[in-house]
């Protein structure tokens, strides 16, 4: 049997926390560890406390074809447990542990330990997780939104974020507040450099939903920490609806009209217009979107002058290139129909594009278009390609660029429409209309302009 005969030191106080960093020297293990054969080591945290953590969030007993990723394994106890469980594990640290490497070789694990820093695992293609364990690593880093939107992509199901808090037993006093961080320049937490920020408990949760996780349950509080369950999913809908499910008109980028995205771009937004199955006011937390079965919140909801309904939502982050099915439901309904959209996919060059029926936006007169109180041109067009942007659509009016405001999908027709906004300043008379996409141009429309 491993002991340690050494009686544990109350932590040095910092200006902020505690500093338990001698205490840890001496003992030399952070996580404690039972083996079969009955041998113990005694680290600085109890072996009780560790399987009370563990049992506290929503992981299956029985982990058997499961992928479990555990960032900042440390010593590894997380690790080894969910392996023990059944689960297929990959430890993280930012260094090679020792006594990481001894409780593997003496349980003869399969755990694949490796050595990265924190922001190289979006390049280290390790793939998705049904469970991620983010245990006491947040504070540890600089950008900490950054950090959980890494760890929103690296799961799929749920992740268990931990971190120390400045308020974990007075959070509910204050919960209403605008949640806040401290920064932490020097020493000021622990007497440790790297120890960054400290959060309010309602800053962590709130962070964890800013990140891309659509729902977030407070799992603890207390003492200096806090914990989390994140999860990717919308919970399951209801077995029996009480109405029917929403219809969706068409799903649209909100910022570049069209169906495609960039998972590039540190912020893309999807508009996806429905109606709805009852007359009742929707606000944002009765909405459940869902893209290739990640969820993602509803930022903004508004009722338009034709009774349906527009949403904002945040495309889920970490997403590949391809084709994914969107679909939405309330919170007490079955899902709508699919749409799709696009994801970092290439342009297809298009054989033609045919331009016609060529309106005023507003009065709806043939073949022109009024300047005066924000006119617009709206016009059908074949041969683009499914997946289409508004940044690649080009609208010329003469020689003059016009800014798409809309670009629908495609109608029975084969035809979509497109809205263009006309500038104020444009010269009255004839002009020639095209759209250019890929290098393909239609054939010129005459448009007058009043």
């Amino acid at each position: 049997m491993i002991e340690n005969a050494l009686v544990k030191k109350m932590p040095r106080a910092s200006a902020r926390g505690l500093d338990f960093s001698e205490d840890l020297l001496a003992i030399g293990w952070y996580h404690s560890f039972e083996f079969p054969d009955g041998a113990v080591i005694d680290g600085y945290m109890p072996l009780t406390v560790q399987k009370e953590r563990y049992s506290r969030y929503p992981i299956p007993d029985d982990l058997s074809g499961k992928r479990v990723l555990d960032i900042g394994a440390w010593d590894g106890w997380f690790s080894f447990e969910a392996e023990r469980h059944g689960a297929q594990t990959i430890a993280i640290d930012c260094v090679e542990v020792p006594t990481f490497q001894q409780v593997h070789r003496r349980l003869k694990s399969r755990v694949d330990y490796r050595i990265l820093d924190f922001y190289e695992l979006p390049a280290a293609s390790l793939g998705k997780f049904d469970v991620v364990f983010f245990l006491g690593v947040l504070y540890h880093l600089r950008h900490p939104l950054l950090a959980l939107e890494i760890v929103c992509g690296l799961t799929s199901d749920v992740a268990v974020v931990e971190s120390y808090v400045i308020d974990a037993d007075t959070w509910k006093e204050h919960q209403d507040a605008i949640p806040t961080l401290e920064f932490y320049e020097m020493f000021e937490l622990g007497n440790q450099y790297d120890n960054w920020s400290g959060l309010t408990v309602t800053c962590l949760l709130a962070m964890c939903r800013a990140a891309g996780f659509c729902r977030v349950e407070l799992m603890f509080a207390g003492g200096t920490y806090a914990g989390a369950a994140c999860y990717r999913k919308w919970e399951p809908p209801p077995t029996q609806p009480a109405s029917p499910p929403p219809q969706q008109l068409f799903v649209s980028n909100s910022r570049t009209p069209g169906n495609c995205f960039s998972s590039r771009k540190s912020e893309e937004y999807l508009e996806c217009a429905f109606r709805a199955p009852h007359d009742h006011e929707v606000v944002p937390q009765d909405l459940r979107l869902e893209v290739s079965g990640f969820g993602t919140r509803a930022i903004h909801v508004q009722r338009k002058e034709d009774g349906t309904w527009a949403a904002s939502f945040r495309l889920p982050p970490a997403l590949d290139a391809g084709w994914y099915p969107v679909r939405l439901r309330f919170a007490d309904t079955a899902f709508s129909n699919e749409l799709r959209i696009a994801v970092d996919l290439p342009l297809e060059r298009p054989g033609q594009i045919v331009v016609k029926d060529v309106y005023d936006g507003k009065s709806w007169n043939r073949g022109e278009v009024r300047i005066a109180d924000g006119g617009f041109v709206s016009f059908w067009v074949s041969g683009l390609p499914e997946n289409r942007s508004a940044l690649d659509v080009r609208v010329l009016l003469g020689e003059i660029p016009l800014q798409i405001t809309w670009l629908g999908p495609d109608e029975r027709s084969g035809y979509c429409q497109i809205n263009a906004k006309v500038p104020p300043d444009l010269e009255k008379g004839s002009r020639d209309l095209q759209v250019t996409f890929a290098g393909v141009s239609s054939e010129p429309q005459v448009v007058r302009v009043l």
